[in-house]
């Protein structure tokens, strides 16, 4: 990576955030664990907490934690979405091409509809919020982040971003009401696909050009927050999770002398209820043991995280934290492809399903490796000079002539 002096990160810095590449590095590896274990170790897997969820809980906690700081950080929309739109979409892309190209051998998932507005779904990341099945199965939680990003948006412009507390509880509580009175999205059919993803193109031009930019974050937001509540598939949940994700905003704040902890705590409790008398409730990983079990972990593992924030930390798992997004997104068409490579990996001796464990985890690490040094470093460069030049761009015709 080429720096400029005056855009070197000091050693401190590093190693202050070093702690959450840890923390996406254990979130990744955990996911992974939760997909592989019922195909070749199935009485590893443990019931008393759900990994999967307790992975994404710690992701969407650093999400929460980091990307309202990078916004305010920079001070401005258009860097902001540069580096979003660089950051995810490269390997995204290239995922969705390999498993369209693989679909010659293993069909593409059956919950992905063959419909145009399964493309505008996958263009637009909110696949979740529109009903929409991805083509890679963890794509879901892109919906989420995607909203998470359009909502901190629009209160970013809206100079009311600092709320972040009182917003955290407020996703909370109204989890809890749609848990209680929403069974299904009340926006159903392909349509909400296609409107979203069409508005969501031309809202995200209006952000980078600077043409009616608060006008588009606003609309963002709001198509953001209805999608949420009436268009996800299941509406309590997806308000849950933006109520974690504020919560890690929050607990930003109280870090920072900005915000107090009876906000956090209070979010906390309400995601916690939330499927406890929720309509849509019927999982194992959701009954109240599970589902507050899962959270509890995955907040102490945050809390750990903060707790060793500037220390050293070691190599393996900051290395798994830079190749994370990756790990993420490949390994589950990798698991599937390979199922269909030896024909039911459930029918394997124990033997088998061991060495072909430590042989997935293997391909996965390497592969994301790859990934991340020929597709990920290079096109997060390219974001940054785009986003650096634009910077400049603007700088220069504020100046006096």
């Amino acid at each position: 990576m080429t720096v400029t002096p005056s855009l070197v990160v000091p050693q401190a810095v590093s190693n202050r955030m070093a702690w959450l590449d840890a923390l996406r590095g254990l979130g990744a590896m955990a996911v992974v664990a939760e997909h592989m274990l019922p195909w070749l170790l199935p009485a590893l897997r443990p019931y008393w907490f759900n990994l999967g969820m307790y992975g994404v809980l710690v992701f969407f906690l650093v999400s929460g934690y980091i990307i309202p700081a990078s916004l305010e950080r920079r001070g401005d929309v258009r860097a902001f979405w540069i580096s979003r739109l660089f950051r995810l979409y490269p390997l995204y892309l290239l995922v969705i091409a390999l498993v369209l190209v693989a679909a010659i051998w293993v069909p593409v998932r059956e919950q992905v509809p063959r419909h145009a507005s399964a493309v505008a779904a996958h263009v637009s990341m909110l696949l979740d919020v529109v009903h929409t099945g991805g083509l890679a199965d963890p794509m879901w939680t892109l919906s989420y982040e995607m909203v998470f990003y359009l909502i901190v948006t629009a209160l970013f412009v809206r100079g009311a971003h600092r709320r972040s507390g009182v917003v955290a509880v407020a996703f909370g509580l109204v989890a809890v009401g749609a848990g209680l009175m929403l069974s299904a999205p009340l926006l159903p059919g392909p349509w909400p696909a296609l409107v979203s993803g069409v508005a969501f193109v031309v809202g995200l031009v209006c952000l980078i050009s600077g043409r009616f930019r608060t006008t588009a974050a606003y609309a963002l937001g709001a198509m953001a927050l209805v999608l949420l509540v009436f268009g996800s598939y299941v509406p309590w949940f997806g308000l849950a999770i933006l109520a974690v994700m504020f919560t890690g905003t929050a607990l930003h704040r109280w870090e920072n002398g900005s915000g107090g902890l009876a906000p956090v705590i209070t979010a906390t409790v309400l995601v916690a209820v939330a499927p406890v008398w929720s309509i849509q409730a019927g999982w194992w990983w959701v009954q109240p043991d599970v589902w507050i079990t899962t959270m509890a972990l995955a907040g102490a593992t945050f809390a750990a995280g903060m707790a060793l924030r500037g220390r050293s930390l070691p190599r393996a798992l900051t290395w798994l934290g830079l190749v994370s997004y990756p790990v993420y997104l490949l390994h589950h068409p990798l698991l599937r492809w390979l199922n269909a490579a030896v024909h039911d990996l459930t029918r394997l001796r124990i033997g088998e399903q061991v060495a072909l464990a430590v042989g997935y985890v293997g391909a996965v690490l390497g592969l994301s490796w790859l990934t991340h040094r020929f597709v990920e470093s290079p096109t997060q460069r390219l974001g940054r000079r785009i986003s650096r030049r634009s910077a400049e761009a603007v700088q220069g015709s504020s100046l006096p002539g």
